[in-house]
């Protein structure tokens, strides 16, 4: 199907998306960049069995969001959440860096401390633009069910949101 230089062109144009869409599943960049690089030999190694039916892009990223999903699952995550449970230091945040940052930010902090359910709707539905009828293709989940999702993950992160000051929107 594809060659070499195929493979670099998809690479070239996907991995950035790949890579933040793998980052809201599994928290940690460097796994993402991880789950990413598998993603990319699994597609060179199986062309094959690929049918160009629909887009590569929406076959790119169900094989990320598999990925990322079997990645939460594997010893290494739990491994790596109870050493940094046991280990954990936290870095000192000063009020200045706080107040500076702006409110996607806060918004995108708010995201990934939600549950993975509702996380991954609201991921999908705001900042990939996807329909409800295309998020339910997806996860292969009924379209209600995404609604219900995306309705749970707004008032969570509402939720999470109120109180903050939005410094952006006070000196705009």
């Amino acid at each position: 199907m594809t060659g070499t230089n195929e493979i670099k062109e998809l690479m070239f144009q996907y991995t950035e998306y790949l890579i933040r869409l793998a980052y809201y599943y599994v928290k940690d960049l460097q796994a993402a960049e991880d789950i990413v690089q598998e993603v990319f030999i699994k597609f060179y190694d199986s062309q094959s069995n690929y049918e160009e039916r629909g887009e590569v892009k929406a076959f790119l990223t169900k094989m990320t969001a598999n990925k990322s999903k079997d990645f939460l699952k594997s010893w290494t995550y739990r491994k790596i959440k109870l050493q940094n449970k046991l280990f954990q230091t936290e870095p000192s945040m000063k009020s200045d860096e706080l107040v500076r940052k702006d409110e996607e930010t806060l918004i995108g902090e708010a995201i990934l401390k939600l549950p993975l359910k509702q996380r991954e709707v609201l991921i999908y539905f705001y900042f990939d633009e996807m329909t409800i009828a295309a998020i339910a293709s997806l996860l292969a989940i009924p379209e209600s069910t995404v609604k219900t999702r995306l309705r749970r993950g707004r008032e969570l992160l509402k939720n999470q949101l109120i109180g903050i000051e939005w410094e952006v929107l006070l000196n705009g």
